[in-house]
């Protein structure tokens, strides 16, 4: 790619030169412990690219490609085609640049991808990973990852963590994430199965509201000893209180196997959001809220190929009555922990810097999963540099199960950069070494401040 990508004066080529080379705080991302811990040299780059990357899957399918060539036994050269082939042609969308990106960063190739390129690259792709030995940590190293935090259930024994601690030769810090989608999702399929794991985890026997939360907090303190600092949940519903309902009733009912309704649910939701806010604040560690996501949305699909494989998309909106009392019952406890609040629903993004500036510690977070394309990023930007105090934002995260989304980091960087230099360049913002400091504030240091 062009060194002056996105960057479209010599005000944005300097301020993006400040942060080009800064290490990675990758706050969120879903690589997989274990693999970071085995790290495996990988085989191919088909295998690199394609073996778990939602992103691209979702691509493939919506260019047309057979299924069997994205998820299914296909021969990696024949993905890798398949792909080529497909990204060819996605004029305008982040994959394209990404994959360039990737490209050029890690393989020094910077020839335009396509079908008719696609097997000179996958050569020589596969040359320099067999010449670099190319594996999860030399990649984590190539691109200055500095800390790693993946996504881990409650339930989860940390043993792969444990390992790359114990193990001691991995410059990069891996810590885990307190992902609690399975704990508070009792409408989910096998909910008593789960909660049964959780208890075991805790060494507890769950059978109240209030066993939950025991449980929950034994496993939040083992992983705040693991390094743990930072949160999620990622759920389709979104809490509401409802006073007619009683979420140790429902919560018994749901372990018990008999039904439960929306209102029962929200409000069960509600309780837990709050009692786990609350649990967050008392132990320093980050909440992220990411909101406006519907799951699994083709159910063929998820029957076919499960979960993360490309079958989401952007969910409701939720009325901003929900998400300020939500926030305001959680200040009421006791305080708000650092909140990072995420919509894949780009109206709502107005909605929710203004609510994120009503209460201390809460920020909006990066422009998540199908708005962090340029377009996404500038639009996020705006509003957060005109609502809110842009020198407070996380910056980029990862969001990724694939070891060369590291790239997607400078994709930001640049995008920042640009948007930035416009305020110096119009004269709407006065101070370049204000500037410079926002860039490394934004593009690392507040990052940081989550994991002390």
């Amino acid at each position: 790619m062009r060194d002056d990508l996105f960057l479209k004066s010599e005000t944005a080529k300097r301020l993006y030169s400040l942060v080009r080379d800064l290490p990675i705080v990758d706050y969120h991302c879903h690589l997989p412990p274990k693999d970071i811990f085995e790290d495996r040299e990988f085989t191919d780059i088909a295998a690199m690219w394609l073996g778990g990357d939602h992103y691209k899957w979702r691509l493939m399918r919506a260019a047309g490609v057979d299924e069997r060539l994205v998820t299914g036994d296909a021969d990696p050269r024949e993905k890798f085609r398949a792909y080529a082939a497909c990204v060819e042609t996605a004029a305008g969308n982040p994959l394209y640049v990404w994959s360039h990106m990737e490209l050029s960063q890690f393989f020094g190739i910077e020839d335009a991808l396509s079908a008719e390129s696609a097997d000179a690259i996958f050569d020589r792709a596969n040359a320099v990973i067999r010449e670099k030995h190319l594996s999860p940590r030399k990649l984590m190293e190539m691109s200055r990852v500095e800390l790693c935090a993946t996504t881990d259930d409650p339930a989860d024994p940390l043993e792969w963590h444990e390992k790359i601690a114990a193990d001691g030769t991995l410059s990069v810090r891996v810590v885990p994430s307190f992902r609690t989608d399975n704990a508070v999702n009792l409408l989910a399929k096998g909910y008593p199965a789960y909660i049964e794991r959780l208890g075991k985890a805790a060494g507890t026997e769950i059978r109240t509201l209030s066993d939950l939360k025991e449980a929950l907090e034994k496993r939040l303190d083992f992983f705040c000893a693991h390094g743990c600092r930072i949160s999620d949940v990622g759920i389709e519903s979104f809490p509401k209180r409802d006073l007619r309902c009683d979420p140790a009733q429902t919560f018994r009912n749901a372990l018990a196997g008999e039904s439960v309704t929306e209102p029962e649910y929200r409000d069960f939701l509600f309780e837990m959001y709050v009692f786990l806010a609350n649990a967050y604040r008392a132990r320093g560690v980050t909440m992220q809220l990411h909101l406006g996501v519907k799951r699994n949305a083709n159910s063929a699909l998820f029957a076919s190929a499960g979960p993360d494989v490309g079958g989401d998309c952007v969910g409701d909106m939720i009325p901003q009555r929900d998400v300020t009392a939500l926030l305001d019952a959680m200040a009421q406890g006791g305080g708000l922990p650092k909140t990072i609040l995420y919509t894949l629903e780009p109206a709502m993004y107005m909605a929710l810097a203004t609510a994120a500036g009503s209460f201390r510690d809460v920020v909006p977070g990066a422009a998540w999963w199908f708005c962090d394309h340029r377009r996404g990023m500038e639009e996020q930007l705006d509003i957060l540099m005109e609502t809110c105090h842009i020198g407070t934002f996380y910056g980029m995260l990862t969001d990724s199960r694939s070891f060369l989304s590291y790239a997607r980091h400078d994709y930001f960087r640049r995008v920042f950069a640009n948007r930035l230099a416009r305020e110096l360049d119009d004269g709407a913002f006065l101070s370049e070494k204000a500037a410079e400091t926002l860039m490394r504030r934004v593009c690392v240091e507040n990052a940081r401040t989550i994991f002390n």
